[in-house]
């Protein structure tokens, strides 16, 4: 599976996985500056827990990585493996910083999330430096980062969206994700992906 049908799976079974709990609505908030410092506190804490899996930095992905630009109050973490197997062990490693695995899109990330399935504050991602599934999320909030215009109308989008599909996640992720190909796409033509270790680019 390459990263872009890996992306679509994310998109069609994250929320299939969660169903039989009650879920928190789709709620986009002004951006917070403290979500840097939560990000911080947190790879600190998944560095000391992980780092005989870790092959490479922990990352700040996700709109709450982009200054500025509002979100879903979530802090979305990438941390680099070797190999998704010489890894497996992380996830009980991480559940004492109290995140929870669930095994969708497995073949190319090891996926968890804190407190709970239904109301998070954090996502967690251990993905193989190798793989595109660690270039494109980098690639996408680079630019964003660099392109206020692309990342205003991104909020624009999210904000409709959100008052869309309040109490359906998995709607809400699915109707982004054009733009969000679109986006990473020309990111990774314009090189906002270059220096990131993948075998695959």
């Amino acid at each position: 599976m390459d990263a872009r049908e890996a992306d679509e799976s994310d998109r069609r079974t994250e929320s299939n996985l969660m169903t039989s709990s009650p879920q928190a609505e789709v709620t986009i908030v002004d951006y917070d500056p403290a979500w840097p410092a939560r990000f911080e506190e947190e790879r600190t804490a998944l560095r000391r827990a992980l780092t005989a899996w870790l092959a490479g930095p922990i990352e700040h992905i996700g709109s709450t990585a982009v200054p500025g630009l509002a979100a879903k109050p979530v802090i979305d973490i990438m941390a680099a493996v070797d190999t998704l197997e010489g890894s497996r062990d992380a996830i009980t490693a991480a559940a004492p910083l109290g995140y929870c695995y669930f095994p969708y899109q497995a073949s190319v990330r090891h996926w968890m999330c804190k407190p709970s399935d239904a109301f998070r504050t954090h996502h967690l991602h251990l993905v193989p430096t190798t793989s595109l599934q660690w270039v494109r999320p980098i690639a996408f909030r680079n630019y964003l980062r660099a392109h206020d215009d692309v990342a205003a109308e991104y909020l624009q989008l999210k904000r409709e969206l959100a008052l869309k599909f309040r109490f359906d996640r998995e709607a809400y992720t699915e109707a982004k994700a054009s733009f969000i190909e679109a986006v990473t796409q020309k990111a990774m033509t314009l090189g906002y992906g270059s220096g990131v270790r993948s075998a695959d680019s």
